[in-house]
């Protein structure tokens, strides 16, 4: 009863609107008082901040803060992913036959989380790493990979909430909230970095001054307010590395596997 009753008023609230009013008071010259108690609140710490808290013209300005310089080091081997994200691992494992399996209790097909992109079909039987952001977590997003840009998609949708409730009780969240998906071409093959929006979540926005040209650890976009970052892998190309697995904690620019070369034989282009 009380999961279908918190379920009606999830799905009501999901509105993109509110997620507007949101946005917009958290944007706003008042809300930049709830900066100490939103850091409390959420335990950050606010020394890793590049400013001091009252330097930030807003709480919204806060929440996708910077961090000071050399805190979150890239590692430099050239054959390794990185974490996008700081963050914790919500999903992980091999895509079978173009499905994501058992992401807390759901089936999510690639092709509807990549909005029946044709590219679907390079992560048939590839991998898949699904991050967490909590609202304690730095919100931007760096590439896990070095290569190219060769496309970038908004897929409007709902804003339902990515926490442990929505994404158990709430119709194939990924799939059917808003999401802003990035293709990167690298040397040993293809990733798509899917970012999902979610409640509370005004906007997801690139970094300024993105170029077709990424390097791994380079800022590639940014959420305002909290949600989930998916990584896919083309099969043959990426081993993960092999003490990761469901609630693993991450930090950007960490390695989280090896990009391997994709054999002739493989399938999945």
């Amino acid at each position: 009863m009380w999961t279908s009753f918190f379920r009606l008023m999830t799905e009501l609230s999901s509105r993109k609107w509110v997620s507007r009013a949101a946005g917009k008071f958290a944007n706003s010259a008042f809300s930049r008082r709830l900066i100490p108690r939103f850091a409390r609140m959420y335990g950050i710490d606010p020394t890793e901040a590049e400013l001091a808290m009252d330097q930030y013209p807003s709480l919204n300005a806060f929440f996708t803060r910077r961090l000071k310089p050399g805190l979150r080091p890239v590692d430099p081997d050239a054959d390794t992913a990185t974490s996008p994200v700081d963050g914790r691992i919500s999903g992980i494992g091999t895509v079978k036959d173009g499905t994501l399996l058992n992401v807390k209790g759901q089936d999510y097909a690639v092709e509807a989380l990549l909005n029946g992109s044709p590219r679907a079909v390079n992560y048939r039987n590839g991998f898949f790493i699904i991050i967490y952001l909590s609202p304690s977590d730095y919100h931007r997003i760096h590439s896990p990979v070095t290569g190219t840009i060769v496309e970038k998609e908004h897929v409007p949708g709902r804003v339902y909430p990515v926490n442990e409730f929505g994404m158990r009780h709430m119709k194939r969240t990924l799939s059917r909230n808003e999401r802003v998906i990035t293709y990167i071409r690298h040397d040993r093959g293809e990733a798509a970095v899917v970012k999902v929006g979610a409640m509370n979540v005004s906007s997801i926005r690139y970094a300024d001054g993105l170029g077709s040209r990424i390097a791994k650890g380079d800022e590639l976009a940014m959420f305002e307010f909290g949600s989930t970052v998916v990584l896919l892998f083309e099969q043959g190309t990426f081993r993960p590395r092999p003490d990761l697995m469901l609630n693993s904690k991450v930090r950007m620019g960490e390695a989280i596997g090896v990009l391997t070369e994709k054999n002739a034989g493989d399938a999945g282009r």
